[in-house]
Order: C-alpha cells, then sequence, then structure tokens
C-alpha cells in the first residue's frame, strides 16, 4: 500500500489519501505500507504534522526493530521539509543498523 499525507492536494493513483498522522500512524502500524508520501503543513497543527508521523517511524525502528517503508517528502514549506528530510535520513542510518545487528 501506498499511503499520501496531505489535507489539500489529491494523491496520485493507487494511494491511499490520509489527512492527519494518526490515520498514517494507523496504516503504518499495520506493516502494510510500502511507502508513504508526507506534507508538513496539514491545517490544524494540535492534530500534527507530517513530521509526526517521520518521527513515529523513527521511534519505532529505534525501539521496535521497525522496517520503515520508502518515505518521500512533498511538503512546501522548504525549513519544515529539511527538517524531515534530515529525519529521514536518521531513519535510514537505524535501519542499516538494525539489519547489521544479525
Amino acid at each position: 500500500m501506498r499511503v499520501f499525507l496531505d489535507d489539500e492536494r489529491q494523491p496520485p493513483p493507487g494511494w491511499v489519501h490520509v489527512r492527519w498522522p494518526d490515520e498514517a500512524i494507523a496504516l503504518l502500524q499495520g506493516n502494510g505500507v510500502e511507502e508513504i508520501s508526507l506534507d508538513h503543513d496539514l491545517g490544524d497543527d494540535d492534530r500534527g504534522t507530517g513530521y509526526d508521523v517521520v518521527l513515529w517511524i523513527e521511534r519505532a525502528v529505534a525501539l521496535d526493530g521497525f522496517v520503515p517503508p520508502m518515505i518521500r517528502v512533498h511538503s512546501a514549506n522548504s525549513s519544515a521539509r529539511q527538517k524531515m528530510e534530515a529525519g529521514i535520513e536518521a531513519i535510514a542510518r537505524l535501519a542499516r543498523r538494525g539489519d547489521n545487528a544479525d
């Protein structure tokens, strides 16, 4: 499954559209997500941002051995994009470390 987190843009054909971080995380917890594309600004910071999903994935990889999907960022917010991409790089490092633990 491919998941597209965004409050305004429509997903590409074949992608599951979610509008809130908790919806994306629920799908990730089901272990059926192979790719996720994240927007940062979702219209209600109290409900979360795309960065919250990055943080959840990072914790799950570090603490639970979660195997992350391919993660993309499609946010137009350049500073948030940089922060999210740094988180994605950290996830990749953690996942590689986990692969070498066997």
